[in-house]
């Protein structure tokens, strides 16, 4: 640990973006202190203060390797606790743009666990250095800011102060930042929003070796004709999670016999298949996500000192994209580098970096549902483009190889967006995709749906 002031910093926020945020500062500060309003549990579950944790999440290649570099090891650990290794084409079928993507050993390497599984392995990763602490059962209520100095130095919590050198603002999509920048006097930051309307509904099922000839997961793209897509992904404890959603959706499926009757509607009859036999570990839970949502830090002019916003804060997209928790594993790789430069100047900094973050990940998924009529938002010339050329691109994919692994590397945040335009990919794309020179599988049918 780096010796040196300021000594204590406050994460305000205890789920996965908070728990990276402390990772980073304990080698930074003498002190870490993390504020959640929730007890943490002392095994993998869900907690009431991350309701979207009982749905389907995807830990991405990108926020993979950074994971690694801050915990050596973790990936390995999660597979033993029972976490899915597969190849992400090999093993998986993904049916976008009305048809399959061709599968083939692509050497992209995912893991497929359930959301409580990660954050309790990292939480308890953090927890376990001693200059990290948490307080729980604790609410921020506002910040403490000192007009002599023009810093933040604390936060209100529970009637009392507690003050800290530097404060990061983890608390999600929900945080209080804009507000409370204005009540001392700062300016809100501008807000980008995409509306779409989302309702997804996720039901847990037992999983059997032979379902789905042991492939882990089956992905569905939402297609502009029906807005819906869905998710079957394999997880620890031999299950199955199933996510189905839609756009502008209502009245999604309630109980297990509904959950699996919708599932008839999906491009695929692979999910109904297997759901209708398997046994259901669950009634189905819903929920909503009104819009993707972008809090531009990065162009206020003034900002406090002492005080930073991280993670969902910032940034909130479309869940079906499971983007969420990689870009939080970027965002905390980017804030280490900033800390690594030095103190001045910090959050024109962090801001900067962790935009370039956002930008890929953002453009990915307001592209993908600006395509949805439904969709709500600025239907530029550029999307426009964009989207002709991607569905040209997936249409490659479904029996060219290059094209589909050049799509899964950037929508896996490992490689940026123009790599999908270099030369001689586009080439590929625009003649229809190239054959394959070696055997390749290809998915089920996909039937017309309405």
């Amino acid at each position: 640990m780096v010796n040196c002031m300021p000594t204590h910093a406050l994460v305000l926020g205890g789920s996965i973006g908070g728990l990276l945020a402390a990772r980073v500062l304990s080698d930074f500060f003498d002190q870490v202190t993390i504020l959640d309003r929730d007890v943490f549990p002392a095994t993998p579950e869900n907690r009431r203060g991350v309701p979207q944790g009982r749905h389907t999440h995807g830990l991405l290649a990108g926020g993979r390797e950074v994971l690694e570099e801050f915990f050596p090891g973790i990936s390995q650990e999660l597979i033993a606790a029972g976490a899915v290794h597969a190849d992400m084409l090999a093993n998986s079928r993904w049916y976008i743009e009305h048809g399959a993507h061709v599968r083939f050993s692509s050497g992209l390497m995912g893991i497929l666990l359930s959301r409580p599984l990660l954050e309790f392995e990292i939480r308890r990763r953090v927890l376990a250095i001693p200059n990290v602490s948490s307080r729980t059962s604790a609410i921020a209520e506002g910040l403490v800011f000192d007009g002599a100095s023009g810093r933040v130095t604390g936060v209100r919590c529970g009637g009392e102060t507690v003050a800290g050198d530097l404060i990061v603002d983890a608390t999600g999509r929900a945080s209080h930042s804009p507000q409370w920048l204005e009540e001392v006097g700062f300016p809100k930051p501008h807000e980008d929003e995409i509306g779409i309307q989302m309702a997804y509904s996720t039901c847990l099922f037992r999983r059997r070796p032979t379902d789905l000839d042991g492939d882990v997961a089956v992905v569905y793209g939402a297609s502009p004709e029906t807005g819906r897509s869905g998710a079957m992904l394999a997880q620890e404890g031999d299950r199955w999670i199933v996510t189905q959603a839609k756009h502008s959706g209502r009245n999604l499926p309630a109980d297990v016999p509904s959950f699996i009757e919708y599932s008839r509607g999906l491009p695929t009859l692979e999910v109904y298949d297997v759901i209708s036999k398997a046994e259901p570990l669950c009634e189905p839970f819903e929920a909503r996500f009104p819009a993707n949502l972008r809090r531009r830090y990065e162009s206020l002019t003034r900002f406090p000192p002492g005080y930073l916003v991280f993670g969902d804060a910032i940034s909130s997209f479309n869940p079906v994209y499971g983007q969420g928790m990689s870009v939080a594993c970027m965002q905390a790789r980017a804030l280490k580098q900033t800390f690594t430069e030095g103190r001045d100047n910090l959050a024109a900094r962090f801001f900067q970096r962790a935009a370039k973050v956002v930008d890929s990940p953002w453009d990915i998924a307001v592209a993908a549902d600006l395509r949805i009529p439904t969709s709500t938002g600025p239907r530029t010339k550029k999307t426009s483009v964009l989207n002709w050329y991607v569905a040209r691109l997936h249409r490659a994919a479904h029996k060219d190889p290059v094209a589909a692994v050049a799509f899964h590397r950037v929508a896996n945040l490992l490689d940026p967006p123009p790599s999908l335009m270099r030369p001689s990919l586009a080439l590929r794309v625009l003649c229809g995709g190239f054959s394959p020179s070696r055997s390749v599988r290809t998915g089920h049918a996909v039937r017309n749906v309405n």
